[in-house]
């Protein structure tokens, strides 16, 4: 991973790099930052950056043999941690490394969800468990097989349980020789301060619209309105404009469920209701999120038609369709609280709540909100 391939992010990208160029790397850094701000694609640059052969003035050459190990993740000073769907086969980030590879070459801007769905694990909680810290500790062990740093880079370092958390806090205190330990983490308030209190954190914002619409630009040669529509809308994740911006792919099985949905809704109608619950139930924990994501992505889209802002409307062709004719029940008086019932739905899906329940209340709310008078 180059720094030139990351997505904005320039002044923290220039610290990183007058950190290495002044040989200033502490033992132990943490990038933190929410998802799709690009920590975990910048911590793999700072490594192939400090194991580059043949350094350049504002990044690592790419071409030689240390740069071309480390952009595909397979240097062999360079050790993985990452949470895993632990069972009887899959024990620790080495039984799923050669998977983890595949998803990080193939989408740097990676999420847990990405990571989930493409182990077909969405309903498993994934950790850092115990026997994994004791790995750690046994890779560090080991002489460098090039003569400078171990790098040990964990991703998502909030997924430790408590027993793999103190271990770790423990190799942090006292730091095997010529190591450097790179965390990569969403949510910091979830680790322990102790921690923290050993680490330097980087911090990682939201990226800038501009920033993220050249970037999809630059990636999918894709039409620049449609990327500017879709770094609008991705709340400053990158990984979040990706999607949207290949969200028409999917759209109409999207829309399909959204429409049954409101019908549903609308009238009350309790026997559809329990088959849409049944049937939405089944398809997992992150699919029921993803619905709640578009559902508010089209409430916004109607609030814009109705304000006139037609070119901010980021769906077309049959969606844009749906949104004419359903905008008419999204109004001032109503949006606010359907938005505030939505995003409590997704934020009570994230923590495993019963979803027959869930979304049984989700659709008296909504009745209730969509029959509310402008």
């Amino acid at each position: 991973m180059l720094f030139k391939d990351i997505v904005g992010q320039q002044a923290t990208k220039t610290r990183l790099l007058n950190m290495l160029q002044g040989d200033r790397v502490p033992h132990a850094l943490m990038f933190t930052g929410p998802e799709g701000s690009g920590n975990l694609p910048t911590a793999f640059a700072f490594v192939q950056y400090l194991f580059c052969k043949n350094k350049q003035a504002n990044d690592s050459c790419g071409v030689c043999p240390s740069c071309l190990k480390t952009s595909k993740l397979i240097h062999p000073d360079l050790h993985l941690v990452f949470p895993i769907p632990v069972s009887k086969i899959i024990r620790t980030s080495n039984d799923l490394l050669p998977e983890f590879r595949e998803l990080f070459l193939e989408t740097p801007y990676t999420t847990v969800r990405d990571w989930l769905n493409s182990l077909d694990a969405e309903n498993k909680q994934p950790i850092i468990p115990t026997e994994e810290a004791n790995d750690v500790l046994k890779k560090l062990s080991y002489t460098s097989y090039e003569g400078g740093y171990k790098i040990m880079v964990i991703w998502q370092p909030e997924k430790m349980n408590a027993s793999s958390a103190n271990k770790l806090l423990k190799i942090l205190e006292e730091p095997p020789e010529q190591t450097l330990f790179l965390l990569v983490c969403n949510n910091p308030e979830q680790l322990l301060t102790t921690i923290i209190s050993r680490v330097q954190q980087i911090p990682f914002y939201k990226l800038e619209t501009d920033d993220i619409a050249k970037g999809l630009v630059a990636q999918f040669d894709c039409q620049p309105q449609a990327a500017k529509q879709a770094a609008m809308l991705s709340d400053g994740s990158y990984r979040e404009a990706q999607l949207l911006l290949q969200h028409t792919d999917g759209g109409a099985a999207y829309l399909q469920n959204f429409r049954t949905f409101m019908l549903i809704s609308l009238k009350l109608d309790a026997p559809k209701a329990i088959l849409w619950i049944d049937e939405n139930a089944r398809t997992g924990r992150e699919k029921q999120k993803q619905f709640l994501q578009y559902s508010l992505e089209i409430f916004r889209d109607c609030l814009m038609m109705n304000f006139g802002s037609i070119y901010l409307v980021m769906h077309s062709g049959e969606e844009k369709d749906f949104i004419t004719k359903f905008a008419r029940y999204i109004h001032q008086r109503n949006y606010e609280k359907i938005l505030e019932e939505f995003n409590s739905a997704f934020y009570h899906i994230e923590r495993n709540a019963n979803p027959k329940i869930l979304f049984m209340d989700l659709i008296m709310k909504t009745n209730e909100l969509l029959n509310m008078p402008a």
